[in-house]
């Protein structure tokens, strides 16, 4: 990154000066498409909103006020970028973040982190975040190992016996599970895991015990700079469930608001607000759960907006994205739900750089037929290829309950499914 010449290109479009006198400035490290709505909010709410990522061209790098290209994983090109551009706030957007440039942020005592410094390392580090929770936090888990081969897979097992869920460390939600009831079933399950993480990822799996739960959910969990110091907004929970085909397309199903008891819903507020105090900083955490009646089990933690946050760009008065941006700026959070919604949120196991059908249908025909189903909206996202996972596609819909929204949501997906065949 040469700073000088980024300074006369951003200077030659004009995007280098803000529009107003005293507009905060936020450095976003990440131009993903997910973190698209964040940036606007960030922009509605009078903020001035850089996108940082390693390619040019970038999702956000057309939105954003201005645009940096800069290798994220390289510590010194990464804080002689900050040292520049001297924001207000960093926000952590990808999980390839050099982690000392952060450390240097927060010693200048000037920009904030978001999230903490805590929360940023553990963001790429899985295995550490679920030893934090159970070791240090104390918080309800199903017992769990870590296997770094096949041999130690095998271990695990003989020590821990069947059945057991193997998972990769990193990926989507759902992708890669499988339940192991037998000895035949363990080199398959780490193969399943391996594949699903993606090229280049160390090849290391979870293993949990089962145990019995409803459904997995996920508690979104605002936490910001209150008159009384820092505060939590909780969201109505919102269930999800995955599914993979025999040719690897994912499905993630969405609803919220998910029932569950009082006693789970205070349970669950509990751990949510535990995890995200030991993390530290500001900004919208989003905890996964198991949730069986009244129990309660800590799964992970997603530390910025993930794709439970999709959903509610249409159950809650202020998204998640919106929440986000309100936190992170310090402002008043507003976390009700307007109505009960569904999604279902395609993705794609399709290799980056693979020839698309050739038969490729009108995307806009499609989306049109989709949008005939009520209260019903549709998104087709635009993506990097160097994405071994993609989004494709979102189908959101809202109804009287959940039931009937769900049903909805089925029905666009089924449709909006026919661009991607």
């Amino acid at each position: 990154m040469n700073g000088e010449a980024e300074e006369d290109r951003a200077s030659e479009t004009g995007r280098l000066t803000a529009d107003g006198p005293g507009r905060t400035r936020v450095a976003l490290l990440g131009s993903g498409e997910l973190s698209r709505e964040l940036v606007t909010a960030l922009q509605r709410l009078g903020a001035e909103v850089i996108a940082v990522d390693r390619y040019a061209d970038a999702a956000l790098h057309r939105i954003a006020d201005r645009s940096m290209v800069v290798d994220l994983s390289d510590n010194d090109e990464l804080a002689a970028a900050i040292r520049w551009l001297q924001p207000k706030f960093v926000v952590v957007g990808s999980d390839v973040v050099a982690t000392d440039a952060l450390t240097a942020v927060v010693d200048t005592g000037f920009t904030e982190l978001v999230p903490g410094i805590r929360g940023a390392r553990l963001a790429a580090n899985p295995e550490g975040l679920r030893r934090l929770a159970a070791d240090e936090l104390g918080l309800p888990t199903a017992p769990f190992w870590f296997a770094g081969s096949v041999e130690e897979l095998r271990a695990v097992a003989g020590h821990a016996g069947f059945p057991m869920v193997v998972k990769p460390v990193v990926g989507a939600l759902g992708e890669g599970r499988s339940v192991m009831v037998r000895d035949s079933d363990i080199e398959p399950a780490w193969q399943r895991a391996v594949s699903a993480a993606g090229p280049g990822a160390h090849p290391r799996v979870l293993a949990e015990r089962v145990v019995e739960f409803d459904s997995e959910v996920t508690l979104l969990a605002a936490h910001r700079d209150g008159a009384d110091g820092p505060a939590l907004d909780f969201c109505a929970p919102i269930g999800h469930r995955s599914e993979e085909d025999p040719n690897g397309q994912l499905t993630v199903e969405l609803w919220q608001p998910y029932p569950m008891t009082a006693v789970a819903l205070d349970a669950a507020k509990s751990v949510a607000a535990r995890v995200a105090r030991a993390l530290g900083g500001r900004g919208l955490f989003g905890v996964q759960l198991l949730v069986h009646g009244d129990e309660v089990y800590f799964t992970g933690v997603d530390v910025r907006p993930y794709d439970a946050a999709l959903l509610t760009l249409r159950t809650q008065r202020l998204s998640g994205f919106e929440l986000q941006a309100r936190a992170i700026l310090g402002l008043a959070i507003d976390p009700i739900m307007i109505s009960p919604g569904a999604a279902r949120l395609i993705y794609s196991r399709r290799p980056p750089g693979a020839p698309a059908p050739e038969a490729a249908p009108d995307s806009v025909a499609v989306v049109a037929d989709a949008l005939r189903v009520a209260e019903s909206d549709a998104v087709v996202f635009s993506h990097h290829e160097g994405h071994p996972r993609r989004r494709l596609g979102l189908a959101l819909a809202t109804g009287p309950d959940v039931a009937v929204a769900r049903d909805r949501a089925g029905q666009v997906a089924a449709v909006l499914g026919k661009l991607w065949p």
